[in-house]
């Protein structure tokens, strides 16, 4: 949504003709849901509403409004042969010129949006760590890198937050409810200390560490010496964990992103009010 709101803004600020393609209806087997939305400019498109010929369709539509100086149309298409697609449902699209005032609320909507993704924490800015944050860093999610060396928090996607913090686990107590957290730092001990402060938080919607059998087997005693043996089943450890042996960064980081992704925005959506198409 970082991308939405800053070209919004650049629209804004150009003063460019622009006409906003909502899906106002959807019926059946569809692309995307009502609401989902696309700013068509003459030259470029920012947003989605589903891709394939409807997207391109609208796309066209849009742009034939801009020559003409039309200002508001509507659509109904289904979703069959006669464009080429074969989902089956029905979409309504509507089309409107965009002024700056509507530029200006359509980026705070974007903003807002932006500012009610759930959080997600990561402890540790190694190798793994890293990857992790660049494959999250274009998802809806808040991304914070935590490391204790400053060093290694640089050179990241501007979408990454990045704290250095001498101790990582007191940044536990103030994230919101629902984060993720995930937990891979250079020493073992720590990774012990920061998940542990995690699984104590029972509305974490996600507690991952690195690590293997051996390391979870330890982790497990420790957490009988705190008292707190039943902790351990609501871990997640080895993250990103499947069928697929490969130790790999940047595939961890992909396996752990699917994971997450699954878990965090379930646990979103089964918070979210009952809309009614």
């Amino acid at each position: 949504m970082i991308g939405l709101a800053a070209t919004a803004q650049g629209l804004l600020e150009r003063s460019t003709p622009t006409i906003l393609v909502t899906v106002s209806q959807a019926l059946g087997s569809t692309p995307r849901e009502v609401g989902a939305w696309m700013l068509v400019g003459a030259d470029d498109v920012v947003g989605t509403i589903g891709g394939g010929r409807l997207e391109f369709d609208a796309i066209d539509r849009a742009r034939d409004m801009l020559q003409s100086g039309e200002s508001e149309a509507q659509t109904d298409v289904p979703l069959g042969p006669e464009i080429g697609q074969c989902c089956g449902g029905r979409v309504s699209l509507s089309f409107r010129l965009e002024d700056a005032a509507g530029l200006a609320a359509l980026q705070a909507k974007a903003e807002r949006e932006r500012a009610g993704q759930p959080a997600v924490f990561i402890f540790g800015a190694g190798h793994t760590g890293r990857a992790l944050a660049k494959a999250l860093a274009a998802l809806p999610l808040a991304v914070t890198l935590i490391d204790q060396r400053p060093e290694t928090l640089n050179a990241l996607p501007h979408a990454i937050r990045c704290e250095a913090a001498a101790m990582p686990e007191a940044l536990i107590e103030t994230a919101p409810p629902s984060s993720g957290f995930i937990v891979m730092t250079h020493d073992h001990g720590l990774d012990f200390l920061i998940t542990a402060a995690a699984l104590a938080r029972e509305d974490a919607a996600y507690v991952g560490m690195i690590g293997s059998a051996t390391k979870k087997a330890r982790f497990a005693s420790y957490l009988r010496d705190l008292g707190r043996p039943s902790d351990i089943e609501r871990l997640t450890l080895p993250i990103g964990a499947s069928a697929l042996r490969d130790k790999r960064p940047e595939v961890i980081a992909a396996l752990t992103a699917s994971e997450l992704l699954t878990c965090l925005l379930s646990a979103q959506q089964k918070s979210l009010p009952l809309r009614l198409a």
